[in-house]
């Protein structure tokens, strides 16, 4: 027999307190969607010691000590994912809208705004989201993710893009006078040495992701298919995606048709977002490479008639471009990574679930749904050994609804209890 130190036989003691010390909490539910299974756990039952998921399936011993959390008929699930959003805006339909926020509100006020924005994405069961820029607001995002990580706010965790990059002439606001000095919605550079600089400084600045904007201006070919003007030359949208990947970080770009979604994917883009027309060629060659496609649908169909309204008449012709393009994406087998937008409408509209329900229109499965706000995120933006799924060992982040969503997917929009880490975020 291996004998035992009495120092080493002391920190096993503390270690095992320690250990038995920590916050026990059994939930209790009528059904689970474990990120795993294709088939519900019913009924279902997780352990969670700490901030950690310990055990979970349909039995599993309650320890004496153990809180339990009995949801009724309820279905739980890992913590949702929302893979495009932007906290520091707050409603762009209109031209006025965007300017407004970017010209008379100061960099303070838009925090504030932003941290009631991540209160409401956390109650609606969102426990980490993707902010795709920062629209102005320079490196504000970064605070918020620190300030959420610190406990100084309540929200989900962030992974930020801060300032997100364009060419000269590609990014608003636009038609004001060229004697006046302005702020502007992102990073604007030209050229391969601007872009890699640019690459180092927002990364150096703090950014987990860098965003492009890869093309603009979108208008319908005589043959009725959507296309667009490219920002960046595929040179230097190259040195973008070559100077972030050797860096050990991933690009986002934002590619509405046919020139941007090109270009993106010859440069080696991770992510296609919005896509709004996709050719079959680059839906398989994007699956190909491994390329995610977050498509945003709620925010197009919330924003497409008020820019329709305000004279730009090609928005009225997107949403069934967009939804035709997603059931191809779908039944081609490309990875598709659930992403709102939101910031493109208010976050007081609680609009954000609602994504559920137009990806099932357009050609998912209720379970294939969930599941691109579950593992299919976590896998995309690189947290798959954290979360995305309920099995031991992953983070505590657990979301119940009422009711079934494999039955009725609005249930996705009542969520009735979220956990964070092993803790609960109180409703009011």
């Amino acid at each position: 027999m291996r004998k035992i130190t009495l120092p080493l036989l002391v920190l096993s003691l503390l270690f095992a307190a320690a250990i038995q010390a920590q916050d026990v909490t059994v939930i209790r539910a009528a059904r689970m969607i474990d990120g795993r299974a294709n088939e519900v756990i019913a009924p279902a039952v997780v352990l969670v010691r700490g901030d950690r998921i310990e055990a979970a399936g349909k039995d599993v011993t309650v320890p004496a000590n153990a809180k339990v959390i009995d949801l009724g008929d309820a279905t739980l699930m890992p913590g949702l994912i929302d893979a495009h959003v932007h906290v520091l805006l707050q409603g762009d339909v209109t031209t006025e809208d965007y300017d407004k926020q970017i010209f008379r509100e100061s960099l303070p006020y838009r925090a504030l705004r932003a941290s009631r924005a991540l209160r409401f994405a956390l109650l609606a069961g969102f426990t980490t989201m993707r902010d795709l820029e920062t629209e102005g607001a320079m490196y504000t995002d970064v605070d918020l993710k620190n300030a959420v990580n610190h406990g100084v706010i309540p929200g989900p965790r962030l992974l930020v893009s801060t300032r997100a990059l364009s060419v000269t002439g590609g990014y608003g606001p636009t038609g004001y006078s060229p004697e006046i000095a302005y702020p502007r919605g992102v990073q604007i550079i030209d050229g391969v040495e601007q872009a890699r600089k640019a690459v180092r400084e927002q990364i150096a600045n703090g950014a987990d992701w860098i965003k492009v904007y890869a093309d603009r201006s979108y208008f319908l070919r005589p043959d009725g298919t959507l296309s667009s003007i490219p920002t960046f030359t595929p040179e230097e949208l190259k040195a973008i995606v070559d100077e972030t990947h050797r860096l050990r970080h991933k690009v986002a770009a934002h590619a509405m048709a046919f020139p941007g979604v090109e270009n993106s994917i010859a440069a080696g883009v991770d992510s296609i977002e919005h896509g709004l027309s996709i050719t079959d060629e680059q839906l398989d060659r994007m699956k190909a490479q491994g390329i995610f496609y977050c498509p945003t649908t709620i925010a197009l169909e919330h924003v497409a008639p008020g820019r329709a309204a305000e004279g730009r008449a090609i928005w009225a012709a997107l949403p069934k471009i967009h939804s035709e393009t997603v059931r191809r994406a779908a039944r081609r087998g490309v990875m598709i990574v659930f992403g709102t937008d939101a910031g493109a409408f208010e976050w007081d509209a609680h609009l954000q679930a609602k994504e559920f329900g137009y990806l099932v229109r357009d050609g998912l499965t209720p379970m294939q749904a969930i599941r691109t706000a579950t593992s299919v995120a976590a896998s995309a933006l690189d947290l798959g050994d954290r979360l995305g799924t309920i099995e031991p060992k992953k983070l505590a982040d657990l979301v119940a609804v009422s009711g079934n969503p494999l039955t009725d997917i609005t249930a996705m929009e009542r969520v009735s209890f979220v956990m964070k880490e092993g803790k609960v975020a109180p409703r009011d």
